[in-house]
């Protein structure tokens, strides 16, 4: 399979869902691969959740005393908090 086969169209032919492709004809400009849905075991009905109900829920916000661990090379995220804390002229 070329770099023109999608990997969608890869994938179920590795697994034996599909036939796979034929080869190409690369003498000549091809349009776009032939495409088929995978047949699914059945169709799910859609869910909805209804919403909560309103509680005496309190929110929790940040205070000058709050801290954080930042796990991971998230260098972006933990420059954007120390500028943020550098805007808001934060001492700690």
């Amino acid at each position: 399979y070329g770099p023109e086969t999608h990997i969608t169209a890869v994938v179920p032919m590795a697994l034996g869902l599909q036939t796979p492709l034929p080869e190409p004809d690369l003498s000549q400009a091809a349009g776009p691969p032939a495409r088929s849905l995978i047949p699914g075991a059945g169709s799910k009905t859609p869910t909805t959740k209804p919403a909560p109900a309103p509680s005496a829920h309190t929110i929790v916000t940040a205070t000058p005393a709050t801290t954080s661990i930042v796990y991971g090379l998230q260098n972006r995220a933990v420059q954007g908090m120390l500028d943020f804390d550098f805007m808001c002229k934060r001492k700690k």
